[in-house]
């Protein structure tokens, strides 16, 4: 318990100053045969062995250099911890492909492992975003259940479905309270890029497809930027001109100039259709039937007001959960995917900071 406390009061103050004493080392880990880069991040002036942590980055342009990425792994580090952060170049191309996501640990694992500077395993694994899930499900992937102590998720879906219609209407509820606020259209720009073209008549919309690709690499290249900030307007326009006229009014649903309102039903229906299409193109997508399997502490932490992937998620991920996993869930408006939460008073302010040290002092107890 005092170590963790140790490491908290290290996080604490490392992430309030913006400085980490730490070393970082670029690297290439071998994925199945496909070299990939990754960074390594340890603590500096420390010559002894160190637990050991692989962190997964999301769906994103900027890969592991995300900034809000790199701080916290520093930050992270600069604890006590070796942190390794693999880069997944099929999540930096924007495609959703979950399958990447144990090779890709593997071969982080098995960089730890070789690393005189890391402990022998396990190791702890946190996930951010589209990887958070799959972070969590392999803890009980018999590949590599045996090195991992624990595992973390930030910001994570539990049901594609329901996440895919809020990222179309804003919608979402949780055992019968419903909630609303205005989603980031670059979820729907992720979804519609590699799932559009495998719905029933709109196997031609590839214009759509390569278009709301283009858009989603400029926003994901402005991290902390919403999608709906009137900047994108002209981006919007030029790839607009690249649309088959008659596909003109799809495009302009899906990346409509800033203000523009859309039509529920249309879009609640169009996500449903989205996320079957992702579904059934790649099974793996869907990770609720993993997360019933897990045996080792698990920790969710999600953003109140996320408006990219709702905190509702992390409640059902939470609630799939077995209970001999010992699983813990923290809500906080510390975080979000786009934007910061606001706090409706000092109070609040203190409060949450409280409940969330609580959980990273949980977190750093696993390894």
């Amino acid at each position: 318990m005092a170590l963790q406390l140790t490491r908290t009061a290290h996080y604490v103050r490392s992430w309030l100053t913006g400085h980490a004493d730490v070393v970082e080392e670029e690297t290439t880990l071998d994925r199945n045969g496909i070299r990939i880069p990754a960074t390594i991040v340890k603590p500096a002036g420390i010559n002894s062995p160190l637990p050991g942590w692989v962190i997964l980055h999301g769906i994103t342009r900027t890969g592991r250099a995300h900034p809000q990425l790199v701080r916290f792994t520093r930050t992270v580090a600069a604890t006590g911890m070796v942190v390794i952060i693999p880069e997944v170049p099929e999540w930096r191309e924007l495609n959703l492909k979950p399958q990447l996501a144990l090779p890709t640990v593997q071969c982080s694992i098995k960089a730890l492992q070789e690393n005189p500077m890391v402990q022998n395993g396990p190791y702890g694994l946190i996930g951010f975003s589209f990887s958070a899930p799959h972070a969590l499900a392999l803890a009980a992937a018999d590949e590599v259940r045996a090195d991992i102590a624990g595992a973390v998720g930030f910001g994570g879906y539990c049901d594609l479905e329901r996440t895919i219609t809020f990222m179309f209407t804003g919608r979402h509820e949780y055992q019968g309270k419903s909630y609303k606020l205005m989603p980031d259209p670059y979820g729907p720009w992720i979804v519609a890029a590699n799932y559009l073209t495998d719905i029933p008549g709109y196997e031609e919309a590839s214009d759509i497809a390569d278009g709301l690709r283009r858009l989603a690499a400029i926003s994901g290249e402005s991290p902390g930027v919403d999608a709906r900030d009137p900047c994108y307007d002209s981006a919007k326009a030029k790839e607009r001109e690249k649309i088959n006229p008659d596909r003109q009014s799809l495009f302009d649903f899906f990346a409509p100039l800033s203000g523009v309102q859309p039509d529920l039903a249309y879009a609640e229906d169009l996500g449903h259709k989205l996320a079957k299409a992702a579904i059934s193109a790649e099974p793996k997508i869907q990770p609720f039937k993993a997360l019933g399997e897990i045996s080792c502490p698990l920790h969710v932490l999600h953003g109140r007001n996320d408006n990219l992937i709702p905190f509702t998620e992390g409640l059902r991920i939470k609630d799939t959960l077995p209970t001999q996993s010992h699983s813990y869930i923290t809500i906080t408006r510390l975080f979000g995917h786009s934007t910061q939460d606001r706090f409706p008073s000092p109070f609040h302010a203190v409060q949450e900071v409280m409940v969330f040290l609580r959980a990273i002092e949980r977190i750093f107890g696993l390894v």
